[in-house]
């Protein structure tokens, strides 16, 4: 098989033999290209031996570790889908998943198999990471009987990855796969390369669980072209800037969370590591607050670049320190696909105006088994994610926050992300989520439910200085008209606030208006 100008990691197999092709950030274990490649090839053999050929299905479940990466490319160098899932979730969430992509293999390990096992069908090949694992046969005794040379003509396999979750059940999000040789599609690599300069010399650190989209396809994008990944086996703020220090690190991912966590580590903390590497630093998946924006840059410089878009690829903005400077608050203007900001009745509202953001020209997609969620998203041949926001006249667009968070109070539309913004940088809160609860006389009313930062009691008067804080910045009607207090708030380890867990509590036993 001719591998010039492919990208995999098999391309790389005898000149990059003794490179780190992925290093674990705290415990230094590492893998070579040459082991990555052969590990993965025996993974395709036993996928293939276990699920069947290229279009079945394999499903992961495991806490970030050493093995995905090449589970994930076995995955692939067999043509497969595969199905990264949360190790958050509960035991029937998981079987739902499974059920759901229709998987004839599950990885566990010996953290996830309590709950993957739990409420898991028949007609699952389940294998474990790790020995000893009750309910699962151990991976280890089926790789080792398989051979490192690649698979005959092989093609490329997908990921088929799951919403979050945070409106509702999880939907699967299923690429038509491609058919071609090893190697050819890999979106991110081209994407990375032409716009981050990602090539043999970068270092990637990826702090975010593996189970979401944006780390399992970066670190395979990076693995894709030569260069080194470092994964964090879980986020820790000062642990991060270690890991940038200790591997010289050139390219990185993040959320607008992580951003906060680190800002708030002492000043001496945050000097004392080396950053000089550091060239590149990604972010994305939630609306990142102009003043955190604006403090990571004073700090890190202008190497920020923030990306708008989403697992189902209809569309993608793009904005770099410079761009984002002149439109602060901006996700940047179009890459692929353009974006429209239509009405209520899908005209297309000027520039400056608020409405649903769709994508027209983006790639085609489907949500698995959904046919009428599927329909929902689509206008003709334009796609929305489903956030409301407005583009500016040089073509910028601003994000408003999710169509789904959107509270109604008395007739009026509010939409939470702008107090959360201001709630978010006070010094008195380490956490923070603005809901829709119900109200007797209005609906709904808005409610600030806060994690206190340390040492921060959770007074009324605590709450009055919040509430007085977001009233200074914004209209009262979009300010919360109360604030509880609690020990922490339902997140995702990526930073995703699961809002639709705490409405519910709110909206047990009546008919909330928000699904």
């Amino acid at each position: 098989m001719t591998t010039v100008g492919r990208r995999f990691p098999g391309a790389f197999r005898e000149r990059l033999a003794d490179k780190p092709a992925v290093i674990m950030a705290t415990s230094g274990e590492a893998l070579t290209y040459a082991d990555l490649d052969a590990r993965a090839n025996q993974a395709a053999r036993m996928f293939t031996a276990l699920a069947g050929g290229p279009g079945r299905h394999v499903a992961l479940c495991a806490e970030n570790r050493l093995e995905l990466l090449w589970l994930q490319w076995g995955a692939h160098y067999a043509g497969l889908y595969y199905t990264f899932i949360s190790t958050r979730l509960t035991g029937e969430e998981i079987a739902y998943i499974v059920d759901d992509c229709s998987a004839q293999v599950l990885v566990v390990s010996a953290q996830t198999a309590p709950a993957a096992l739990a409420e898991l069908g028949d007609g699952v090949r389940v294998l474990s990471l790790d020995a000893g694992v009750e309910g699962a046969e151990e991976l280890a005794g089926l790789l080792d009987g398989e051979s490192d040379s690649p698979l005959p003509d092989a093609v490329e396999g997908s990921d088929m990855l799951y919403s979050s979750g945070t409106t509702g059940r999880p939907k699967g999000i299923k690429p038509q796969l491609s058919g071609e040789p090893l190697g050819s599609t890999l979106v991110i690599a081209d994407l990375g390369a032409a716009f981050f300069g990602m090539g043999e010399d970068s270092v990637y650190l990826s702090p975010a669980p593996y189970y979401h989209a944006a780390p399992c396809r970066w670190v395979q994008g990076f693995t894709g072209v030569g260069a080194t990944a470092v994964i964090m086996e879980r986020f820790d703020a000062e642990e991060a800037l270690r890991a940038i220090e200790r591997y010289g690190v050139s390219h990185s991912q993040w959320v607008p969370t992580m951003f906060l966590r680190m800002l708030r580590l002492p000043d001496d903390v945050k000097a004392r590591y080396d950053l000089s590497s550091h060239r590149v630093a990604i972010h994305a998946a939630a609306p990142c607050p102009v003043d955190v924006k604006q403090a990571m840059i004073d700090w890190w410089g202008p190497i920020l670049y923030e990306y708008y878009s989403g697992t189902e690829g209809a569309g993608m903005c793009m904005c770099d320190t410079d761009g984002w400077r002149a439109h602060p608050g901006s996700v940047g203007k179009a890459i692929f696909g353009e974006p429209h900001v239509v009405d209520e009745d899908g005209r297309e509202r000027p520039a400056g105006e608020e409405g649903l953001i769709y994508f027209s020209g983006g790639q085609r997609f489907e949500y698995h088994r959904d046919p009428e969620k599927t329909a929902a998203v689509y206008r003709g041949d334009m796609a929305t994610l489903g956030d409301v926001g407005h583009l500016d006249e040089d073509g910028y667009l601003y994000l408003t926050d999710r169509q789904s968070n959107m509270i109604i109070s008395g007739g009026v539309n509010i939409y939470p992300q702008e107090a959360e913004n201001v709630l978010a940088g006070h010094p008195k809160v380490f956490d923070v989520a603005v809901i829709g609860v119900p109200n007797h006389e209005f609906g709904e009313e808005v409610l600030a439910v806060v994690q206190p930062a340390d040492g921060v009691a959770g007074t009324d008067e605590d709450a009055q200085e919040l509430i007085a804080a977001c009233t200074a910045r914004l209209s009262k009607i979009k300010c919360p008209r109360r604030v509880e207090f609690r020990a922490d708030l339902p997140r995702e380890p990526n930073g995703k606030l699961l809002k639709r867990k705490l409405r519910d509590e709110y909206w047990a036993g009546r008919a909330s208006r928000l699904a």
